[in-house]
């Protein structure tokens, strides 16, 4: 399944958007219509890459607006970078999300005592090659953090392109600790400091900030997959989460919207326009006593 993008408004401000087509140019919803598996039987899995690694500017699919593009977080009326804590610059994978999963908010995990974050599960894609906003790349899962951010469980998955020249090689998190010296470590110290900046406190973690191995990890994925079926067939509440969807089957999905729709919603959105300027104090360190 190839997928192709179409970039409107400004990038790096309020009105960019990133939407996504099909192989028969069909708007699709990276949320809802791409699927959860490349490869069932393999337990291969698509990733959508939000942030491409060393860039700051915090993209993610905008689970709230009608075919869920890609857009810039906002915090304080505006556009949002990550802060760059020593020694990090940016962030240190691949980041994004495997779509049709949900970390259901009404839910508390057994495993964490935590709620879900209402949002597609997170992903950390490890490989060597630099990914682009919104690809949707191949992905085995090697291993899972369970971040705990302000009460709510955010999971954190740890996978590899299987189209890397490396993927053979990596096969559970043992082996990200064992090829990877440091990586581990620096993840959760990312994930710990990165909102530091922002006067916010540490993020904690379950497991003592221990990383879970591959079959933990594809457990909690295939479980998120059974909230996002529950959503998306409106068994749960989808509260302010927008499930319009273009290749869900109507009869599994009240959701689905015509291919007209769809582009009425994409020509209802800004005209792509000339880039805007990422800010100088993007690029600031900070430093930090770890505790």
């Amino acid at each position: 399944m190839s997928y192709t993008l179409e970039e409107r408004g400004n990038l790096h401000s309020l009105n960019y958007r990133l939407f996504f087509k099909n192989a028969e140019g069909k708007y699709i919803s990276p949320f809802h219509d791409i699927p959860m598996y490349a490869d069932e039987s393999q337990n291969i899995f698509n990733m959508v890459v939000e942030v491409p690694r060393w860039t700051n500017a915090k993209m993610e699919i905008a689970t709230k607006e009608p075919l869920n593009p890609v857009k810039q977080d906002v915090k304080k009326g505006n556009v949002r970078y990550v802060a760059n804590v020593f020694p990090h610059k940016g962030y240190i994978w691949n980041y994004g999300a495997i779509p049709q999963t949900w970390e259901d908010p009404s839910h508390k995990d057994e495993d964490t005592g935590c709620v879900g974050d209402n949002d597609p599960i997170d992903v950390c894609e490890i490989g060597t090659k630099v990914c682009s906003r919104g690809e949707v790349i191949k992905v085995k899962a090697l291993g899972i953090l369970a971040m705990i951010d302000e009460g709510e469980t955010d999971w954190k998955v740890i996978v590899i392109n299987v189209e890397d020249p490396e993927a053979k090689d990596f096969n559970n998190i043992s082996d990200v600790r064992r090829l990877k010296p440091g990586y581990l470590e620096s993840t959760v110290d990312w994930f710990r400091m990165y909102k530091v900046p922002d006067g916010k406190p540490e993020n904690e973690f379950a497991f003592n900030g221990e990383f879970k191995d591959k079959d933990f990890a594809i457990k909690i994925i295939k479980n998120t997959h059974i909230f996002w079926k529950d959503l998306i067939s409106q068994k749960t509440d989808a509260g302010e989460l927008n499930c319009k969807n273009t290749c869900v089957s109507p009869s599994d999905s009240p959701y689905f919207c015509s291919a007209d729709e769809a582009k009425a919603v994409v020509a209802g959105t800004s005209p792509l326009g000339t880039e805007e300027t990422i800010p100088s104090s993007v690029d600031k360190w900070f430093y930090f006593q770890r505790k």
